[in-house]
């Protein structure tokens, strides 16, 4: 059995996907009224509609009941994921725990296998990222994710990367945690930077150029925290950054869509590439790295600068060589 907690796009996607791969999935969610919905209609329109829930995915209400199987799956938002653990102590070192999120935590400035190491002593912690939208997972579109745990951690990478893959979603395994977290998080504020220059008209010259600068920064960051370069350039890097940036499934080019229209954005969206981009200037700050992208992001996101201010400052910085 597949635990699964967190019964939005992603984490429904996913228990649609394993369980037509052949396992048994239970996913939990916090709404005692979705719980029941999905019971009823065998489908989660609100997240993920039009999609119906194999047999083999059943949905639950307690904790307990979805714990303690072969893996459990945490696909919360990011900035989540410490209160979760926080609340929820039947999450225990038991299965292995893999986080299907994507960001920097705000309040510890870590990675998400970080912040489950940090709350669950001797946890067999694993990250599940890369390119993919959940629409895509739930249809049965051929997908390629990366599975990262620590080499020499406690974690079974390859038990859990057999038995995560189906037919039609293919996991890569790397021992560079740092680097796939770091390039699942960091990809979703150049997305929003990416969306900002589409919706302002900039045209799609300038978003290629963002695009590559904002790379460049991701594996600044990346290795001087220490990850490999190589990974960046793998799917949980560059695979994540190209999908992001270049489709409206993406929240964060849809919010920075908005942004360069200086048009509303429904709140009720998490947009992770946010609070990402907050925690990655004071991490960057910290270290002594130039995220002029990131930066901007943050600034924009926040109100604090203008696009026309924002472009300015970025166009007029000193030239340099690439």
């Amino acid at each position: 059995m597949i635990g699964i907690v967190g019964a939005g796009a992603f984490g429904t996607a996913l228990a649609v996907a394993l369980a037509r791969g052949g396992r048994e999935v239970r996913l939990w969610a916090r709404d005692p009224a979705q719980v029941r919905a999905m019971q009823d209609t065998r489908r989660n329109e609100a997240a993920l509609p039009g999609v119906d829930l194999p047999g083999a995915v059943s949905v639950h209400q307690e904790i307990a009941e979805v714990v303690g199987g072969q893996a459990l799956l945490l696909a919360v938002p990011m900035q989540a994921l410490g209160a979760l653990l926080d609340q929820w102590p039947q999450i225990d070192a038991r299965q292995p725990l893999v986080a299907c999120c994507k960001g920097v935590d705000l309040t510890t400035l870590r990675g998400p296998v970080a912040v489950i190491e940090g709350r669950r002593s001797g946890a067999q912690a694993a990250i599940l990222t890369g390119p993919s939208f959940a629409a895509d997972i739930a249809k049965g579109l051929p997908t390629a994710l990366t599975l990262a745990a620590t080499d020499g951690a406690a974690t079974d990478g390859v038990a859990l990367q057999e038995l995560l893959s189906t037919p039609t979603l293919r996991l890569y395994r790397t021992g560079d945690v740092i680097g796939a977290e770091l390039g699942g998080a960091l990809k979703n504020v150049v997305a929003i930077a990416a969306g900002t220059v589409i919706g302002a008209g900039l045209g799609d010259s300038a978003r290629a150029a963002l695009m590559t600068r904002g790379y460049a920064e991701m594996v600044r960051l990346a290795t001087a925290l220490g990850a490999r370069a190589e990974t960046l350039a793998g799917l949980s890097g560059f695979g994540d950054l190209v999908l992001t940036c270049t489709s409206s499934q993406s929240r964060n080019f849809r919010f920075g869509h908005a942004l360069g229209r200086a048009e509303g954005f429904d709140p009720r969206v998490t947009v992770e590439g946010v609070a990402t981009a907050r925690a990655v200037v004071a991490l960057a700050q910290g270290l002594g790295i130039d995220m002029p992208v990131t930066a901007m992001v943050d600034a924009l996101a926040s109100g604090r600068t203008s696009l026309k201010d924002a472009i300015g400052q970025l166009m007029s910085r000193p030239l340099k060589q690439e």
